[in-house]
């Protein structure tokens, strides 16, 4: 897969009909593009491009420590990729950084597809300091993994989860921690004007329900889609529902 701007990414050039519009999908905390199956990455109908952030998976650099500075990355590598503008679908972490795109660089979003999402990302105390050392940076794996996931996911599902987190340097995932706590625009997340759909697992513990209904109520126009009995990775637990999801509303957005 190429790499641009010290981004690697995963593209796919959907067939059939319908717009061969960009979507970006920029993963969570720790993570990196296979953090979205098959079922996100193959959009019949659309360019998707599924990134690995700076300092996360094949791509260069370093993890950063906010939410501004990786929005800036993404923003560069847009840019040398040449597209002008694109729907951003963002989990956890990956959703601030579709959020600052839309406030900071309105004219380059289309629209937003925000999962596991909220205005804020505090981050539990004892879960950042974990990550903070590797020598407990296994306990914050663990405990990433027991809260991100619904009663009813496949153990195989939850074990390869872990595997992939565990290969993540404990720097990164701390200083996507750190970035993720100190990101709020609750203040400001009434500004974004552009279509957003919010998806949000009906189990999750991470990012409860609750802050997808803010969200919701805040964002004008914004359309909330709950999956039952999924948590915190909801696109890993039903992809289908989530893709199904994402294909309807991208059929109403106006691509610039």
């Amino acid at each position: 897969m190429p790499s641009i701007a010290d981004i690697y990414y995963h593209e796919y050039k959907g067939s059939g009909e319908g717009q061969q519009s960009a979507v970006i999908l920029i993963h969570g905390a720790g993570g990196t593009n296979l953090y979205w199956p098959p079922e996100l990455r193959r959009l019949l109908g659309y360019r998707v491009y599924a990134l690995d952030l700076p300092g996360h998976g094949k791509s260069g650099g370093r993890g950063l420590q906010s939410i501004a500075a990786y929005a800036h990355a993404v923003m560069d590598w847009l840019i040398t990729l040449g597209v002008h503008s694109a729907v951003f679908a963002g989990h956890s972490m990956g959703s601030a950084i579709a959020v600052t795109l839309a406030l900071e660089h309105a004219d380059h979003v289309n629209g937003l597809v925000l999962i596991g999402a909220g205005a804020r990302l505090k981050v539990n105390p004892e879960l950042l300091e974990n990550a903070a050392s590797p020598t407990t940076y296994q306990n914050a794996v663990k405990t990433v993994t027991a809260w991100s996931f619904g009663s009813g996911a496949s153990p195989r599902l939850i074990e390869l989860a872990a595997q992939r987190m565990a290969e993540t340097r404990s720097s990164v995932l701390h200083g996507d921690f750190i970035a993720c706590n100190s990101f709020d625009e609750t203040d400001r997340i009434g500004q974004i004007h552009q279509p957003t759909l919010i998806v949000c697992g009906s189990e999750d513990r991470m990012t409860p329900l609750r802050q997808s209904q803010f969200l919701a109520e805040r964002i004008p126009g914004a359309t909330l889609k709950t999956i039952p009995d999924a948590g915190h990775m909801v696109m890993l637990e039903k992809p289908q529902p989530v893709a199904d999801a994402m294909l309807g509303f991208l059929a109403g957005v106006e691509y610039l």
